[in-house]
C-alpha cells in the first residue's frame, strides 16, 4: 500500500486505463491544454495564468505564443498589462524569464527560489564572490534597485566600489539570481525595446511575496497546462527536487496512466485527454515555447525525443513550426528595406500535403508580426 512521508497509507490513485498512451495520445492532449487545437476567446491573463508563465528570454515571444493560442489577440493587450504592472517578466522556472501575472509573481517565486538559488551555487559567479558577506551584499543590492531600477550593468559597478577587488558582473548577477526581482518596461513593450533594468518583486507590486510557499499547488497547475506527465517530465519542467515525496502527496488527487514505455503518468481527472486522431492546425510557435521545453520525453511534441533544432541565420524572429501536431519545422522572418520575408525550413511531421495549410497560417503570421510593411514574401525549404 502506497504510504504518505508522514507514513499514513494513502488510496491509491485511480487508474483509467490499461492501455498504454501513445505519444499521439500524449500529444493531443497537450495541444488542448495549450490551446493549439484550436484558438480560444480567452484574455491574455486568463491565458498567461493557465500556462503557468510563459518563455519570455526574447521579449517579443509572449505576443507570438499568445496569438497562436487565442482568436484575435492584439498585442496592445499585453503590452497594457505588462506598463500597468498586472505581467510581469521574472526568472522562475529552470531560472530562466517568463512572463507572468503579478499574483502568480509573488506566489511562483518563492516555491521557485531554491532552483534560483541552486543555479547559481553552480555558476562561475558563486565563484567569483566566494567570501563576501551575502547578506550584505544583497541588502545592498536591494537597496539600490529600489531606489530606481537599474541594469546589471548599471548596478554592478555601484556595488564594486563597496567590494572592491571583486568582479563587477558577478556581483550583480548575485542579485539577479537571489533577489526576487523583475524586469521594467520598456522591456517587454510590443515594438518597443530598452535594457533589462531590474527593480524588486516587492517594489514593483507594492505586495509581499506569498509567505507560505508550497509545490502542491503548482504541480497541480503544470499537469493542467501539460499533463498527463512523470515525474521527471515535472522535475525537467520547474527544476525542482524532491517532487517524489510532492506527487506521493498528491496521488489521492490524481489519475494515473502508463505510456508505451511503461513509464507511470501522472493526470487532473478532468483535464482534457481528446482523440487521438482529432486534427491538429499548423501552428507558428516562437523560438523558445514551453510546449518543447517541459518534458524529460519530448517524443509527445518531437518525433524521436530528437533534441529541439534552430533555425539557419539568425536573426529577426525566429521560431517552431507545428506539423499535424508535432515539431514540422523551423521558421524565421527577416526584414531588409521595407520587406518581411518568412522563411520556412520544412522538415519533421512535415509533408507535401501540409504546404497550402502552413503557407496559409504563415500569411497570418506575416500580417501579425510585420503589420508595417506592406511588401512581404514567404519562402519554404524542403527537407534535404
Amino acid at each position: 500500500m502506497t504510504r504518505s512521508p508522514e507514513g499514513r497509507p494513502l488510496a491509491p490513485a485511480c487508474t483509467a486505463s490499461e492501455e498504454p498512451l501513445s505519444p499521439r495520445a500524449l500529444n493531443r492532449a497537450l495541444l488542448a491544454r495549450q490551446f493549439l487545437l484550436c484558438r480560444q476567446e480567452r484574455s491574455a491573463t486568463e491565458t498567461i495564468e493557465h500556462l503557468v508563465g510563459m518563455q519570455a528570454q526574447v521579449p517579443g515571444n509572449p505576443y507570438i505564443a499568445l496569438w497562436s493560442r487565442l482568436e484575435e489577440f492584439q498585442p496592445e493587450e499585453l503590452s497594457r498589462l505588462i506598463a500597468d504592472r498586472h505581467t510581469v517578466r521574472t526568472s522562475l522556472m529552470r531560472a530562466t524569464i517568463h512572463l507572468v501575472t503579478a499574483r502568480d509573481c509573488l506566489a511562483l517565486r518563492p516555491v521557485m527560489q531554491s532552483v534560483l538559488e541552486r543555479t547559481f551555487a553552480s555558476s562561475a559567479f558563486a565563484r567569483n564572490v566566494a567570501g563576501v558577506d551575502l547578506d550584505a551584499l544583497l541588502a545592498a543590492g536591494r537597496s539600490l534597485l529600489e531606489e530606481r531600477p537599474r541594469s546589471r550593468a548599471e548596478l554592478g559597478p555601484l556595488l564594486a566600489e563597496r567590494w572592491s577587488g571583486y568582479d563587477a558582473d558577478s556581483l550583480a548577477a548575485t542579485i539577479g539570481f537571489l533577489v526576487p526581482v523583475v524586469q521594467v518596461p520598456p522591456r517587454g513593450l510590443w515594438g518597443k525595446s530598452g535594457p533589462a533594468r531590474l527593480t524588486t518583486v516587492e517594489a514593483w507590486l507594492e505586495r509581499p511575496l506569498h509567505p507560505d510557499p508550497t509545490p502542491d499547488e503548482v504541480l497541480l497547475r503544470y499537469l493542467a497546462a501539460f499533463g498527463p506527465a512523470t515525474v521527471a517530465d515535472i522535475r525537467i519542467w520547474s527544476r525542482l527536487t524532491g517532487l517524489r515525496t510532492v506527487i506521493e502527496r498528491l496521488r489521492p488527487r490524481l489519475i494515473t496512466f502508463r505510456d508505451d514505455r511503461g513509464r507511470e503518468l501522472f493526470d487532473l481527472p478532468d483535464a482534457p485527454r481528446p482523440d487521438p486522431e482529432t486534427p491538429a492546425p499548423p501552428r507558428f510557435l516562437p523560438e523558445y515555447d514551453n510546449i518543447l521545453l517541459s518534458h524529460d520525453d519530448r517524443s509527445r511534441i518531437i518525433r524521436d525525443n530528437r533534441g529541439l533544432p534552430m533555425p539557419a541565420g539568425r536573426g529577426g524572429e525566429l521560431g517552431s513550426l507545428l506539423v499535424d501536431g508535432f515539431l514540422g519545422g523551423m521558421w524565421r522572418i527577416t526584414r531588409q528595406r521595407g520587406k518581411a520575408m518568412l522563411v520556412i525550413e520544412a522538415g519533421g511531421s512535415w509533408t507535401r500535403a501540409d504546404q497550402p495549410t502552413v503557407v496559409d497560417e504563415g500569411e497570418r503570421l506575416l500580417a501579425f508580426v510585420a503589420s508595417d510593411t506592406r511588401d512581404q514574401d514567404i519562402q519554404v525549404i524542403a527537407p534535404q
